[in-house]
This record gives C-alpha cells, sequence and structure tokens, in this order.
C-alpha cells in the first residue's frame, strides 16, 4: 500500500504538560460521536469501534498507517488453500485478571452472526466456516474456499471474554451486559468504569496491559455531537483533546496561539448513492406525481448527476480546504485503489444536456439524506450537493440527520438518494467493493452494505474472484479492474476524500494522527 504523507510530521508534539486535568493523570477527550452500545460485536461504525478499541483488543491490529500487524495474533498463515492458521500471544490478561486464549477467540467469532445489530459486523467473520483449536495459543481458520484477506477482516475482530459474556451473547441479553459492565472484560489498555449513552464513557487504567501500562490513569470520553460545543468546552478547560475541529473552527485556530492543532489526510470518502430498485420511494416528478421509472436507473442521468459535482468548489468552499477532491471510493494509493481512473469533469452544461436525453428535460425531485453528526462536514457537503443538482434542474430535499436515524433508515432501504463517508478500514479495496459493489448475496456473503441494489455481474465474478487470490499482484489487480467498473457505472459517486483536525491546548499533548480517525487514549501521550 502507498503511504499518503501527512500534512504535519507524523509525530506532533503538542507542547509541555501544564497543570490541571492531565497532570492528574487524567485525559478528557470531547469526541464528536460515541458507541451505539459497549458490545463491540454490535456495531461497525468508526465511532463504535473508536470506543471499543479502548476496552477491546483486535485479533490483528491496523496500524497508523492501516497497515496490519501483529495484534492478540502475532503470526498467521494459509497452511492450505481453506486454512488459516493463527499463532495467538502468550501472557496476555483480561481485566479480571483471567487468561486470554484460543477459546475467547473462537467465542467470539461465533458470537458475531447472533448480536450484530443493523450496521453489521458480520463482514469481519464472513468467510469463517469453522474454528478448529489446536492448543490455547494456537487455532485454524477454516474458510468456505481460498480467503486470501482474512487477517484484513479480522482488524475489526475484537476479543471478549468468553466467560465474561456467557451469558450476555443473545440480542436480548447482549446490550444489558455490556452496557452495565458485567460482561465490558477485555485485554485491552483501559478498563470500565461507567457508561452514559451519548454521554460519557469513564475507564481506568489496566496496569498489566501486554503492551505496557497507558499514561493516563483515568479517561474520560464525552460525547460531544456540536462541534462548536467541543471547541468551547477545551478553551474553558473541560477538555483536554477534541477530535473534528470543524472547517470554519480551523481556519481561526490556526492564528490561536493558545490552541495546538494537528491536521491529517483521512480514510474516509464521502459517497452518492443512487438507488437501483426499479420503484424507488422518494423520487418523483416537479408536480409531486409518480414518474413512470425510476431515473436513477437511467446512466445518462447517473452521469449528468456526476458531472453537476463541483468538487473543487466543495473543498475550498465547503470544506475550507480541509479535503480532497475524490474519484473513487478509496483513497488513491490503496491496495485495490485504480490511479488510471480520471478525476470526474464539473460540467453543468454537460449535465442538463444528459437529462434532457434521458427524457427529464425539467428535471425531477428527489429528497437527498445524509448524517448530520458523523463526520466532518457531512450535513454541509450533503448541502452543497443540494444546490449544485438543483442548478442542472434536479430538485433536491436536503435532509441532514442524526446517525442515530439515518443507518437504520438506510439499512431499512427508506432512501432514494443518499450520501455518507466509507472508510477503507482495513487498506484494502475488498472491504470497500466487497461490502458496498458486490450484489447483496448471503450466499457467497458480500454486498452486506449495499443499499440501492447495486448489481453489475462482471463486478461480482471479479470480487469473488479476487478473494481467492493468494497471489497479491494479481489480487490487487483484479480490485483495480472492479474499482474503473464500479465507478464507471455511476451508482456510487465519490465525491470528497476529507482530512480531519484535531485540537489541544497548546503545550499539552504528543500523539500520531491515524488515517481512520480514531482517537486512542493510549497512544496519546503527555508531551515531554
Amino acid at each position: 500500500m502507498k503511504h499518503m504523507a501527512l500534512l504535519r510530521p507524523a509525530a506532533v508534539a503538542l507542547g509541555m504538560l501544564a497543570a490541571g486535568a492531565a497532570s492528574a493523570q487524567t485525559l478528557t477527550m470531547g469526541v464528536r460521536g460515541g458507541p451505539e452500545s459497549l458490545d463491540p460485536h454490535f456495531s461497525a461504525l468508526g465511532s463504535h469501534a473508536e470506543a471499543a478499541k479502548h476496552i477491546f483488543d483486535t485479533l490483528v491490529w491496523s496500524g497508523d498507517d492501516l497497515q496490519i500487524e501483529p495484534g492478540l495474533a502475532v503470526s498467521w498463515e494459509p497452511v492450505d488453500e481453506d486454512t488459516w492458521e493463527f499463532k495467538l500471544r502468550e501472557g496476555v490478561k483480561f481485566h479480571d485478571g483471567s487468561d486470554f486464549d484460543a477459546e475467547d477467540v473462537k467465542f467470539s467469532i461465533e458470537r458475531i452472526p447472533v448480536v450484530s445489530g443493523p450496521t453489521t459486523t458480520t463482514i469481519y467473520v464472513r468467510r469463517v466456516k469453522e474454528v478448529e483449536i489446536v492448543d490455547p495459543l494456537t487455532m485454524l481458520i477454516h474458510t468456505d474456499g481460498p480467503a486470501a484477506t482474512l487477517p484484513y477482516d479480522f482488524v475489526r475482530l475484537f476479543i471478549v471474554s468468553s466467560e465474561a459474556a456467557a451469558d450476555y451473547s443473545t440480542p436480548e441479553t447482549a446490550a444489558e451486559g455490556f452496557n452495565s459492565g458485567m460482561a465490558t472484560i477485555g485485554t485491552g489498555p483501559y478498563k470500565f468504569v461507567s457508561w452514559e449513552p451519548k454521554g460519557d464513557l469513564v475507564l481506568e487504567r489496566f496496569d498489566d496491559y501486554w503492551r505496557g501500562a497507558g499514561a493516563w490513569e483515568k479517561v474520560i470520553r464525552k460525547e460531544m455531537p456540536n462541534d462548536s460545543s467541543r471547541l468551547a468546552a477545551l478553551k474553558a478547560g473541560q477538555v483536554d483533546v477534541i477530535n473534528y475541529v470543524s472547517s470554519v473552527d480551523y481556519l481561526a485556530l490556526e492564528r490561536d496561539s493558545s490552541v495546538d492543532t494537528i491536521k491529517g489526510d483521512s480514510v474516509y470518502i464521502m459517497n452518492l448513492q443512487l438507488d437501483q430498485r426499479e420503484d424507488t420511494p422518494l423520487v418523483r416528478a416537479k408536480d409531486g406525481s409518480k414518474l413512470d421509472a425510476n431515473p436513477f436507473r437511467d446512466i445518462k442521468v447517473r452521469e449528468a448527476i456526476d458531472a453537476a459535482i463541483d468538487r473543487d468548489t466543495m473543498v475550498e468552499i465547503v470544506l475550507e480546504g480541509l479535503g480532497k477532491p475524490a474519484n473513487q471510493m478509496m483513497p488513491v494509493g490503496f491496495f485495490g485503489s485504480n490511479a488510471d481512473i480520471p478525476m470526474p469533469e464539473y460540467n453543468p452544461a454537460k449535465a442538463k444536456d444528459l437529462l434532457t436525453e434521458a427524457g427529464y428535460p425539467d428535471g425531477f425531485e428527489v429528497d437527498l439524506y445524509c448524517t448530520s453528526d458523523r463526520l466532518p462536514g457531512d450535513g454541509a457537503i450533503c448541502q452543497g450537493l443540494g444546490q449544485m443538482f438543483s442548478q442542472i434542474g434536479i430538485t433536491t430535499n436536503v435532509n441532514a440527520v442524526s446517525k442515530t436515524v439515518y443507518f437504520p433508515a438506510q439499512s431499512r432501504l427508506e432512501y432514494s438518494m443518499f450520501m455518507n463517508g466509507w472508510g477503507t478500514l482495513t487498506g484494502e479495496a475488498s472491504y470497500t467493493l466487497g461490502g458496498l459493489a458486490h450484489s447483496n448475496d448471503p450466499d457467497v456473503k458480500l454486498g452486506a452494505f449495499n443499499r440501492i441494489e447495486y448489481k453489475n455481474e462482471d463486478v461480482d465474478r471479479l470480487l469473488e474472484e479476487g478473494a481467492t487470490m493468494l497471489d497479491a499482484d494479481q489480487r490487487r489487480a483484479t480490485y483495480e479492474e472492479a474499482m474503473a467498473k464500479v465507478m464507471a457505472d455511476k451508482a456510487y459517486i465519490s465525491v470528497v476524500q476529507l482530512q480531519t483536525v484535531w485540537a489541544a491546548k497548546a503545550g499539552m499533548l504528543a500523539f500520531t494522527p491515524r488515517f481512520d480517525e480514531d482517537t486512542l487514549a493510549f497512544f496519546i501521550k503527555p508531551a515531554s
């Protein structure tokens, strides 16, 4: 994978540790989003996994640059075409003092399909057919055919205690057990103290953590979805560090000597998604009457929408420079991205001509949905798209809603046009294309996040073939071909790649920004 350069040095010192909360060995973080529960297997959303990483470890670790590294597994290798051997880390303890071993991994893998919620985590174990324990630190993962990308899938395989979670592993009992702390026993750097939904997650240091004890005796993770409120809390000394500084605030903070900022490229791409069903619910003629057909099934309409997007303006004006124009569903340079895909041309005149050719000279009306509280600028990007589409005759009603409303409705296929960020959190195209671009097919366990009923048989074939290719060069070429076909179809239209800004009181902290935007207390240090 090609490494994208951060906009500042990899490790950024945010000054000398000052008096106050941090000097008392407490780190208080103001974060835009929090977990949906404390069951790490419930949701695949990034904010949920970010919180879980404080308490639980994954089998395979994803580093700052999303390269896979040893986690609770120290090594892995294929032993035949449908079997991987994993060697586990010796001497790892759970927070209750019990030993971590292969039983906990097997239990966690088998638990995920039972308790996973609407934003499903089953994508991470979809290829697992059977788990065979050889000895306490050795296991064989039998897959449903060759599974070249299995280690990449396991970067989100959180390991829970098979003993602590035994009675809390059904849809009816999971939330109760984990939200109360009864089952919230991990091997991660911090132990559960308390959690208030949409509020504070309070943690204390686990001194026997296998990576070594963290810098902070206590960590408070405050969920503060309002950007202005997070910044105000930072300036008032109520928090030590905040994530997702807005583009407007960033410009002012650059001139504020009391605050240090750090900016880095993000793995998240904002993608517009166009429903491909014959009958879609939220598109109509401008007089409110029903259209004869779903216009998004016409490639000319999809090309018109793409041509109506001024990506440069979206970055420079809407995001105040905190982003990059995007032409595909992964950052350029990641495994399976395609360097030959051209950047779409902004051409509203061409867009109007295409609509006319498609039989919509006067356009039509559509409801556009997106989140307002998940990723930086999500609601503003959505508003910008609405204005651009209206300029070519597509009257667009923008609905920027909370992620707690948006994702369940998206999973119920209630939207016709919608936008959200997707991050290739494994650093590999099988995760993005396999989840979004393959047709939703439970038999091959692909397409779990395809909520627009997109189907291209060539893309399906390429993704199924790529998943079996142990040769990395061959697999990369196959995914690159699939990426080109998906983007040419324009049912998924990539808009911008985000950039992320953190802020802290001047002179307090040092940390390295991650491509997945995680704000992880263990990797934040007092400045030396």
